[in-house]
């Protein structure tokens, strides 16, 4: 008698491979009247029906991909989100200076460059940068003088 389906069963009901599947010749009378899948358990309890071992370094365990804190990173869709908001806020609060004429066009230019390069965390880094531009604006000035 062609055992396949009842090697199907077990192998459905133990949870592994056809292949690993095992069945003693010297209990085959009692495997072909198994039915159930509880018979397959019973069976597999009494040394019946027998699961090979996986062959190899592979674990029986699927070992799940870890990852450490370093390795984490958001989505692509939200990074770009947050660099166009930051960007936009930037470049706005820059072009404000500009009409105001706090900063010189070139200055204007070199910040616009440094904001699409991500040089600024954020708007309070900008306002440093450009605290820190105006004061050496003034030392220069005063060298001239």
């Amino acid at each position: 008698m062609n055992l396949g389906k009842k090697k199907k069963l077990a192998a459905r009901t133990l949870n592994v491979g056809k292949n690993r599947i095992v069945f003693v010749n010297s209990r085959i009378n009692e495997i072909k009247e198994a039915i159930t899948k509880q018979d397959i358990r019973d069976l597999n309890k009494s040394g019946a029906i027998i699961v090979k071992r996986i062959k190899g370094s592979k674990k029986k365990e699927k070992r799940k991909y870890r990852r450490s804190p370093g390795n984490i990173r958001k989505k692509v869709s939200k990074r770009k989100k947050e660099y166009v908001t930051l960007t936009r806020k930037l470049r706005s609060y820059v072009s404000e200076l500009k009409k105001q004429e706090k900063i010189s066009v070139q200055d204007y230019l070199d910040i616009r460059k440094k904001i699409r390069n991500r040089y600024f965390r954020s708007k309070v880094n900008l306002k440093e940068y450009i605290g820190e531009l105006k004061t050496e604006g003034a030392v220069k000035k005063k060298k001239r003088k």
